[in-house]
Parts: C-alpha cells; sequence; structure tokens
C-alpha cells in the first residue's frame, strides 16, 4: 500500500505539473497579456505602451522562464527603467536592496497579487475557497445518504413499482439543470407574489413574507435553514439522480449475484441479506461517482452560486476569468488539479476497503 502510494503521489506530481503548464501557457498568450496591460492601464494605449509595460513587468520573457518564476525555483525578475525605477518580482519599488527577495513562487508560500481585488491571492482564494467548503460539506451531506437510499431501495426489487417511481425520479433530477431548478425554487419558494410563499402568509403559517430567501449572500456570514437551503438542494438533486442510478444498478447486479441466492434458500432475513451481504459490494461502483462530486462541486456550482449571490470558489472563478487576472487564475486551476488527482487517489484505496477481493501493487 505504502510503494502504491508513494508511486501515485509521483504520477500526481507530475500530471500536476503538465496540467499546470498547460493552463499558464494558455494565460500568458500574447492577446491576453496585452488585456490585462490595457485593463491595468488604459485601453487605448499604443502597442510601445503595451509593449513597455509588459516588458517592465516580465510578462516578455520566455515561457519557461516565467513557469519557473512563479513555481519559485527560479530567480525572480528584476527590471530597471530609464527614469530609474526598479520593478521585481519578489519586491515592490522602493525596497532596500539588502531586502529584496530572489524567489518568491508558490514553493515559497507567495502566489502573487490579484490585479481584480487588489489583494493576495493566497487569502483572497482561502476565503473563498472555505465558502464553497461550507456548501460543498452541506450538499454532501443531503445529497449522499439520500441517494444511497434511494438507489438500494430501487435495487433491491428491480421492475417493482418502487423501483420505476425511483428510477424517474432520479432521471427527472439528474435532467433538469441547476438553472432551471434554482429559478423554480425561487419562484415557488421564494417569492412574496408567486408560489406558496404568499399563501403561507395570508394563512399566519409564516411571519415573513417568503418562506425561504432568494439570495444567499447573507449566508456567507451566518448560514442558517433559511437563507442557505435553496442553493443546497438546488445542487444536491441534480448530483442524487447520478448516484442514485448508479447504486441502483449495482445493487441489482448484487442482488442476482450467486451468494445472495444461497442466503435466501438458507433463509437469511431480507434485511440482512442486503445490509450486511449485498450493500458493502454494491457500494464499490457509488463510491467513484461520489468522490468525482468533490472536484463536479468545486468547479460545478459556478451557476448556483452566481444565480443564488452566493460569491465562493465558482464566482471567484467566473471573476478571475471575465477579468483576466492571470495569478488568480493560476492558483483557481492548481487548487482544481489538486482537488482532482487527490480525490481520485482516495477512490482508489477506498476500492481495497470496501472489496478485499481487490488488491492493489
Amino acid at each position: 500500500m505504502g510503494i502504491f502510494i508513494l508511486r501515485r503521489l509521483g504520477v500526481m506530481l507530475l500530471t500536476a505539473l503538465c496540467l499546470t503548464f498547460i493552463v499558464f501557457w494558455l494565460t500568458n498568450l500574447y492577446p491576453n497579456l496585452e488585456k490585462l496591460a490595457k485593463t491595468q492601464g488604459n485601453f487605448r494605449m499604443s502597442d510601445a505602451a503595451v509593449e513597455s509595460y509588459l516588458g517592465n513587468r516580465g510578462y516578455l520573457q520566455p515561457t519557461w522562464d516565467k513557469f519557473g518564476e512563479w513555481l519559485g525555483v527560479m530567480p525572480g525578475w528584476v527590471t530597471e527603467t530609464e527614469d530609474g525605477k526598479v520593478f521585481g518580482r519578489c519586491f515592490q519599488d522602493g525596497t532596500p536592496e539588502e531586502e529584496r527577495a530572489t524567489f518568491c513562487g508558490i514553493l515559497q508560500g507567495d502566489w502573487g497579487v490579484s490585479t481584480v481585488f487588489k489583494d493576495d491571492v493566497s487569502s483572497t482564494l482561502l476565503t473563498r475557497l472555505a465558502l464553497t467548503g461550507k456548501l460543498m460539506l452541506w450538499v454532501l451531506i443531503l445529497m449522499v445518504p439520500t441517494a444511497l437510499i434511494v438507489g438500494v431501495l430501487a435495487g433491491m426489487k428491480e421492475g417493482s413499482k418502487l423501483d420505476r417511481s425511483l428510477s424517474t425520479f432520479s432521471i427527472a433530477t439528474t435532467a433538469t439543470p441547476e438553472y432551471v431548478s434554482g429559478v423554480i425554487f425561487i419562484a415557488v419558494l421564494a417569492s412574496s407574489r408567486f408560489g406558496i410563499s404568499p399563501w403561507l402568509a395570508d394563512m399566519g403559517w409564516i411571519d415573513s413574507k417568503t418562506l425561504f430567501l432568494g439570495s444567499a449572500t447573507s449566508a456567507m456570514e451566518d448560514a442558517n435553514f433559511w437563507n442557505f437551503f435553496l442553493p443546497v438542494l438546488t445542487i444536491s438533486l441534480y448530483g442524487m439522480g447520478y448516484i442514485a442510478r448508479m447504486t441502483r444498478a449495482s445493487m441489482t447486479e448484487v442482488m442476482t449475484a450467486q451468494y445472495i441466492r444461497t442466503a435466501r434458500l438458507k433463509g437469511v432475513k431480507f434485511s440482512d441479506i442486503v445490509l450486511k451481504h449485498a450493500l458493502r459490494n454494491a457500494l464499490i461502483a457509488p463510491f467513484t461517482v461520489i468522490m468525482l462530486q468533490i472536484p463536479w462541486l468545486l468547479n460545478g456550482v459556478v451557476i448556483v452560486e452566481t444565480l443564488f449571490n452566493y460569491k465562493g470558489f465558482g464566482w471567484l472563478l467566473v471573476q478571475a476569468a471575465s477579468n483576466n487576472d492571470i495569478e488568480l487564475l493560476l492558483a483557481v486551476s492548481v487548487v482544481s488539479v489538486v482537488v482532482v488527482l487527490v480525490t481520485q487517489l482516495i477512490s482508489d484505496i477506498g476500492y481495497v476497503y470496501l472489496n478485499p477481493r481487490i488488491r492493489i501493487t
């Protein structure tokens, strides 16, 4: 197991470097750099002014040099202009020479400065990542147990009315995009003019004008059931159907296995057959799907966070891409790559504990 993990960590590191370099190369294409210069300076800047801006800030270096400086394995660039100003990647203008750092990349914990938020990328990223982490936690708490229960109940008796009903529900939730279900939930549950909220208010069952809040902005500071349930429900329903369908298919296959038939012939209670014999083997395929939901939740909540005005990691990704914030976009990409690779490693290790017959070398 230890050798397997070390080997996978080495492959993960190589994969992360390759993927990160691709993103770095794409974000540092000259049209993007030109747009960055005009955004930070003036949209009417001449080509010579753009060249001067980019050259003074190290953007016109070879890609490998810039990538090495960004990683922190190469010394940061230093530029001295004709008027005596000194620009450097690792220090600000006016910093005494003896206090200037030489290396300042992500290996040294320096992720750069966001051109949009005018703040350190690391602090901005951690703040937004924590907000999305809170959202992901409650989504997983609601989505995973519910999907497993639906899938197991449907797979226990293939072809029954319960199976057809739960399968229809699973397909419907997966086929409905978040921007559709989210709008429906807002109109039905969070509108003071439409849906059930006006009726509940007239009946005196609720004190406020709406049953739930249509915006999750207040949940960033103080999350509660009323301002956080709708975005959690919207994301959960979309991912729930896929997990439930995979669980149902796996459960159906396991329930027809020979050892299940043997247990039935021996007179073992049906509940014991499901819980003690079938469930563990049936969870192998759903476990993979559940682990794949984590990267999807991290990057796929863009629509929901925008719809409910919840400024988390997905919202940050949109801001970085739309405003050509290169340093922030690179940091977001690194986090996304690391999360995908780590969840895949956890998924592989989890196979062994769910099915002892699986061996890894």
